[in-house]
């Protein structure tokens, strides 16, 4: 049975009370923040050093400069590793994804007014983007998709994806030290150009600022 405790607003303390029920299940991130602060700087100053020790530290997975980049054949393995039925799934939801955003698609355009000056629009797309795709105990293939595409339509030539590695093999088929497979498969559907399997702050700051091996991005999305 559940007990319902009831305040009124005219009882003695009640502000007291109300005010430590809105503050129910905050938490201070004063500590994080300082955290974070530190990693983006230590990645910043020593690269890819740094992307091995806390890769070490936080998913508990060992990697090299060469292990950071997730090569094509394993992007391209884990589409025999999901359900066919899943992977249409993935398919179909690429395909409306790519039809509503082609449809946004922002054109250049000019015209020259009688005294011979010209006016008009001039639509570019970002050089390279990252995107962050969140791991964990959970999977986005989602996440993939629906930055990956508008990226890919809008012109962007190279969208590269950061994702945080695994320590263990586990039901859905993903290696040690792999990539959930989902998330391969929807990054082969979408048309990433490259996938790192790096996370978190660490990752973030990679992107930013870039590393020996994983290249500065202009735009962070996820």
């Amino acid at each position: 049975m559940t007990i319902m405790k009831i305040f009124f607003a005219n009882e003695k303390g009640f502000i007291k009370m109300l005010d430590a029920i809105l503050k129910r299940g905050e938490s201070d991130t004063a500590g994080v923040e300082e955290a974070v602060k530190a990693i983006l700087k230590d990645v910043r100053r020593s690269g890819d050093k740094s992307l091995f020790k806390y890769t070490e530290r936080f998913d508990g997975v060992r990697v090299k400069s060469k292990e950071l980049m997730v090569e094509k054949r394993e992007i391209k393995k884990a589409l025999q590793k999901i359900p066919k039925h899943d992977l249409k799934i993935l398919e179909l939801a690429a395909k409306r994804i790519k039809a509503f955003h082609k449809r946004q698609l922002a054109k250049s355009w000019a015209f020259a007014e009688k005294d011979g000056t010209v006016l008009g629009q001039m639509v570019t797309a970002i050089e390279r983007i990252g995107v962050y795709v969140p791991g964990g105990k959970a999977v986005y293939p989602s996440t993939v998709l629906m930055n990956v595409i508008p990226a890919k339509i809008a012109g962007v030539k190279d969208v590269i994806i950061a994702t945080p590695p695994f320590p263990f093999r586990n039901i859905t088929g993903q290696a040690k030290n792999g990539i959930n497979p989902y998330v391969l498969a929807a990054a082969y559907i979408a048309g990433a150009d490259k996938v790192y399997r790096v996370g978190g702050a660490q990752a973030i700051a990679a992107l930013a600022y870039g590393t020996e091996t994983i290249p500065k991005v202009d735009k962070i999305v996820g």
